[in-house]
């Protein structure tokens, strides 16, 4: 299972895991893949405090970390923090946020402490707020890559990451959008089909991964969307992606911190459970469809605002349905980011038995597509 990006970064096999959860990092790049850290949603000193957590416990191992600098947001223009908070507060409406506040009371949801979290709810989602995440993670020896999860990322930042002899990539989910990778020198590309979990486009993964890597080149590509099984796993190296990069496939491990009953969320949906709705972020993301997701859609309620002002509405409701996750209905309007290959999830596994099963799997695909060829004396 050896690829070029897979031996460039020092892993035994080409499965790369995105993950909030900083033990499924750890797990992952210890069993021979690379767990990737999402740092949405960490203010500077909360990455640290995961990143420090990682680097105690990950030994020589490499990891990641995934950060969101979307290609176009409101106030893109305003580079100093400070002042985009306030510009930003200043354009969410108070309907938004009284209309959330309302879900959660129906749902018996209950009120968070105070230090829930930041000032206008604003971490991530900016330039102005990733930056301070990425040089936290320029710090750390074991970070061998950084990938933005919307958009190509400025070149400054492009140069800056590169500069520490780190690689760079970021996800798409259209062709345009894979050229604007390859042409600003990044060192690897994630393309998602429309089946996977978070913000997603709308191209099926078997028809967009092999348009994308036919489109680069030689510029390795990862295939996202979908991954759950070796099956699909070697389905998207037999189209010439250099690994897989997947999401939901840890939602459910023994390791991830997820609340039981989220996790049981998302062992008991199916693959028609999902939907693609801007109702948490501002943007199309793929989650579990609940009464939230129904609530921002209805015609007498207000449209999802622009990123990065949704997420600031909803940063309250992700924080306090993951802290009250079992309280009243908090999964009727929890934040369930997963993509269809939820469906294929229906029990807790180990990482290590997660990633073992995949490389098993794969092989004996590969010795079932080899048994199909005709022998030759």
């Amino acid at each position: 299972m050896k690829t070029k990006l897979a031996e460039k970064l020092g892993i035994e096999y080409p499965i790369f895991a995105f993950t909030h959860c900083r033990d499924v990092v750890v797990a992952v790049s210890k069993a021979g893949g690379i767990g990737v850290l999402g740092a949405v949603g960490f203010s500077p000193e909360q990455l640290k405090e995961e990143l420090d957590w990682i680097d105690a416990h990950i030994g020589d191992y490499p990891y990641g970390v995934d950060t969101v600098i979307p290609q176009k947001y409101e106030g893109m223009d305003n580079k100093d923090p400070e002042e985009l908070l306030e510009q930003l507060k200043a354009l969410v409406p108070d309907e938004h946020k009284q209309f959330a506040e309302n879900l959660l009371q129906e749902a018996g949801v209950p009120e968070a402490d105070v230090s829930n979290g930041p000032d206008g709810g604003l971490l991530g989602w900016t330039e102005a707020t990733a930056g301070p995440q990425i040089e936290e993670a320029l710090k750390r020896k074991n970070v061998k890559l950084i990938a933005n999860a919307l958009g190509t990322p400025p070149a400054d930042i492009i140069k800056k990451i590169q500069d520490k002899g780190i690689l760079i990539g970021a996800l798409c989910g259209k062709i345009k959008q894979a050229k604007a990778h390859k042409e600003a020198g990044l060192d690897f590309i994630i393309a998602q089909g429309g089946e996977g979990g978070g913000h997603t486009g709308e191209i099926g993964s078997i028809v967009l991964w092999p348009q994308i890597i036919d489109a680069v080149g030689d510029l390795p590509v990862l295939a996202a969307g979908g991954i759950g099984n070796g099956r699909q796993m070697a389905a998207a190296l037999a189209m010439g992606a250099q690994g897989v990069w997947a999401g939901s496939l840890w939602l459910t491990v023994e390791e991830a911190m997820t609340q039981p009953a989220q996790k049981d969320s998302y062992l008991n949906a199916s693959s028609e459970d999902t939907i693609r709705s801007r109702a948490w972020t501002g943007k199309p993301a793929r989650m579990l469809k609940n009464k939230w997701t129904e609530a921002w859609e209805s015609d007498d309620t207000p449209d999802p605002l622009p990123m990065p002002l949704q997420g600031m509405v909803t940063f309250d409701a992700i924080r306090r349905t993951a802290m009250y996750a079992d309280k009243g209905s908090a999964q009727d309007v929890s934040f369930n980011a997963a993509g269809q290959v939820i469906g294929q999830i229906n029990e807790v596994e180990s990482v290590k038995n997660v990633i073992f099963r995949l490389v098993n799997e794969y092989v004996d695909t590969l010795d079932n597509l080899n048994s199909t060829m005709p022998k030759i004396d």
